[in-house]
């Protein structure tokens, strides 16, 4: 569960990507991204949807789980960079970053 700037849920459930293989399969060969789930990156501070079949909001984060930038609408075959301060990156299912501005902190729940 990941729970963001005015303690409004952002996401729940969300995988945790922080191994090789699990970064670079990421989404690719989903059909979608169910609305309320989420895919954490780690590291990450670039994505792209490249043989993707649905779009996706992105949301990138520092060291500190702070939001630094927030990509909304991320059609397939695109790419979005979270700047030099990104350490990790949040996919979620389309509109599923409202709400989620840079700055926000985000909270993780990992019981």
């Amino acid at each position: 569960m990941i729970v963001g700037g005015q303690s409004e849920l952002v996401a729940a459930p969300v995988e945790r990507a922080d191994g090789f293989w699990g970064r670079l399969v990421g989404l690719l060969g989903r059909r979608e991204l169910l609305p309320g789930h989420g895919l954490l990156l780690i590291p990450c501070s670039s994505v792209h949807t490249c043989f993707m079949r649905f779009t996706i909001d992105v949301v990138f984060l520092d060291r500190s789980q702070r939001v630094t930038r927030v990509h909304r609408g991320l059609r397939p075959w695109r790419w979005a960079l979270g700047g030099n301060s990104a350490r990790a990156a949040l996919e979620l299912a389309e509109g599923g970053a409202r709400g989620v501005a840079p700055g926000d902190q985000l909270k993780f729940d990992w019981d």
